[in-house]
C-alpha cells in the first residue's frame, strides 16, 4: 500500500500527464505537495518506481510513465493535505492512511480514557499516517488542559530520556515547543518522529537521546511539532 504523500504524488503525475502529455517537473512536484526541497520528491520517486507504480524512462529528462493506479484512485480524488496528529499504524505489509481526530476524553476513577493513535518513531523517522487504535486510562494528574492522545513507541533512540521501545507516550496536542522538550516532529510533511527540539540559530535540531544517532538539523519550514511529552506509561509482562 502507498503511504498519503506517495498517493498524493502519484495522483498529481497522473493528471498532469492526462492533461498535457508531459510529466511535471521536480521542482512542480515539490510546489504541489508542498514539500521544502526535491530530495523529498526523490524518495517519493524511488518508492512509487520499487512498488511498481511508475517506470523512469532512461536517457530522457522528466521522463516519467504511469505504470497503474491504486484501487482508491477510482474516487478521483487526492488524499486531503494537513492531519493532526501524524503518527504511523499497520504493519510493514499493510499501512492505509486514515484520517482521525483524538476523541473527547471520559473521566473514570480518576483517570481520563485518552486515543492511542498508532505508533511513533524512536529511531529512524518513518513514513507518517493516522489512524485510532483503542483508548488507554491515563491518571489524570499526568494531564493538563487541552487535548491529550498516546503514541506506542518503535525504536530506540529515546533510551537515555528513559523511553524504550513498546512504551506509550503521552502527548499533549501543540504546534509549538520549548528548546529541550520531546516533542512529536512532522518532517517534510511525510515522517514523524519523536525527539528533543533543539534550536541551532535558524534552524531547528531534532535531537536523540542515544549516541547511536545523529541529531538532525533542519530549516524552520521542513519541521513542524504536532505535540509534547507529558507522560509515560510502561507494562510489565
Amino acid at each position: 500500500m502507498l503511504t498519503r504523500k506517495q498517493q498524493e504524488l502519484l495522483f498529481f503525475i497522473h493528471e498532469r500527464m492526462k492533461e498535457t502529455g508531459i510529466p511535471p517537473s521536480f521542482d512542480e512536484m515539490k510546489d504541489a505537495l508542498d514539500l521544502a526541497s526535491k530530495s523529498g520528491i526523490h524518495r517519493l520517486i524511488t518508492a512509487l518506481e520499487e512498488r511498481g507504480f511508475i517506470k523512469r524512462l532512461p536517457n530522457r529528462a522528466r521522463a516519467l510513465e504511469v505504470i497503474k493506479l491504486p484501487e482508491s484512485y477510482q474516487a478521483t480524488t487526492p488524499p486531503p493535505r494537513g492531519f493532526n496528529p501524524s503518527v504511523i499504524e499497520g504493519s510493514k505489509d499493510k499501512v492505509e492512511p486514515i484520517r482521525s481526530k483524538p476523541s473527547e476524553p471520559v473521566e473514570e476513577n480518576g483517570s481520563l480514557r485518552v486515543p492511542v493513535m498508532g505508533r511513533i518513531a524512536a529511531g529512524v523517522p518513518i513514513s507518517a499516517i493516522q489512524h485510532t487504535t483503542h483508548n488507554i486510562n491515563v491518571p489524570t494528574d499526568m494531564l493538563s488542559s487541552g487535548d491529550h492522545y498516546a503514541l506506542e513507541v518503535k525504536g530506540d533512540s529515546m533510551i537515555d530520556a528513559g523511553i524504550f521501545d513498546g512504551d506509550t507516550v503521552v502527548i499533549k496536542d501543540a504546534n509549538n515547543a520549548n528548546p529541550g522538550d520531546i516533542v512529536v516532529a512532522l518532517v517534510d510533511d511525510e515522517e514523524a518522529t519523536l525527539k528533543r527540539f533543539r534550536r541551532k540559530g535558524a534552524s531547528i535540531a531534532l535531537e536523540a537521546a542515544n549516541p547511536a544517532y545523529e541529531t538532525r538539523i533542519f530549516g524552520p519550514d521542513r519541521v513542524k511539532v504536532q505535540g509534547k511529552l507529558v507522560g509515560l506509561i510502561r507494562r510489565y509482562n
